[in-house]
């Protein structure tokens, strides 16, 4: 049986480790839901390269889903968490939203999880709000205070975006700390400070790791200082992880935390909610030095041929998929 064109979709699939194809969908639609037709999308580098090497550990299936993730991590399956598009119909019809959806050329998700997009907020922006997320959920679990020095292993999409709100509060310090030396240009457009690992800053007051590596994560603790806490940010998947506890990592008497977007912190979580955490990483989405954070844009047709490039390549932050406006 034929199925209308206005109940399919075409959405980007990973069929096996290391090949990305794009195939029909078919949509479904509930009482409560809103049909969505996208108008861009966002490649969250470092989770996405995971699953599409099927590097994703079997014990973290579960707590790996995306909110709209179709198929499991053994493929095929859909994934992906930043699409920005149009409210087709209903009472919200034409509204620009925000929801945690793979790349796919149209869809419908319940109503709930459409996040409307803040005006001053552009769509090709919005791209940004999931990354955005993780950023303000590692502020809180850094519980900083003002006036603190903190450095950041990892100039990522996430590590960047975390360096600009820490660089917005009162007389805080801000150094990001990246191999790439191109990062420091957009370290000072941030706000913060930049060095290359050999120039790591000593004694900070809270140290954020987020270069998914053993090297990075020994960096973050040569950078803390007697008392200090690292925030471990990074997602290793089945990659082993060689943790330097010998050297000072006792004497100064050290703390690393995980930090995950899956959970609120406990001294948030009673009075936030996981859509309200959202609404306002989009919020915070209004400054226009973010779209430096755009690394790229390729247009979904071209998806297939251009994926594991993008996800290879070193210089990758956010990398924007742009659909068909007709």
């Amino acid at each position: 049986m034929k199925v209308n064109s206005d109940q399919t979709a075409r959405a980007l699939w990973i069929t096996q480790a290391g090949k990305p194809t794009l195939l029909d969908t078919v949509l479904g639609d509930s009482p409560d839901g809103v049909r969505i037709k996208t108008l861009y999308s966002g490649i969250s580098r470092g989770t996405e390269r995971l699953v599409f090497r099927g590097q994703v550990p079997k014990a973290e299936f579960d707590t790996m889903r995306a909110p709209f993730q179709e198929g499991s991590f053994e493929f095929p399956v859909k994934y992906g968490y930043a699409a920005v598009g149009t409210i087709q119909s209903g009472p919200r019809a034409g509204q620009l939203v925000f929801a945690l959806h793979p790349h796919q050329t149209q869809f419908s998700v319940p109503s709930s999880a459409a996040i409307p997009i803040t005006p001053s907020v552009p769509p090709a922006r919005a791209v940004l709000a999931a990354n955005m997320e993780t950023a303000l959920n590692i502020l809180w679990d850094a519980e900083l205070g003002a006036g603190s020095r903190v450095t950041i292993v990892g100039a990522g999409v996430v590590g960047a975006l975390t360096g600009y709100l820490f660089a917005r509060m009162p007389g805080t310090e801000v150094c990001l700390v990246d191999t790439n030396p191109d990062r420091a240009t957009i370290a000072q457009q941030l706000g913060c400070d930049f060095a290359h690992p050999d120039q790591v800053p000593q004694n900070s007051d809270v140290v954020i790791h987020s270069s998914a590596s053993s090297a990075g994560l020994a960096t973050a603790i040569a950078a803390a200082g007697v008392e200090a806490t690292i925030i471990e940010a990074s997602w290793y998947g089945t990659q082993p992880t060689t943790v330097p506890l010998g050297g000072a990592f006792h004497r100064k008497r050290l703390r690393i935390i995980s930090s995950q977007v899956g959970r609120i912190p406990a001294h948030m979580a009673a009075r936030w909610t996981y859509g309200k955490r959202l609404r306002k990483a989009i919020d915070l989405l209004a400054d226009p030095v973010l779209d430096a954070l755009i690394s790229g844009e390729t247009e979904f047709d071209d998806l297939p041929q251009s994926y594991e490039a993008i996800l290879d390549a070193s210089s990758t932050l956010c990398h924007r998929i742009r659909f068909a406006q007709d």
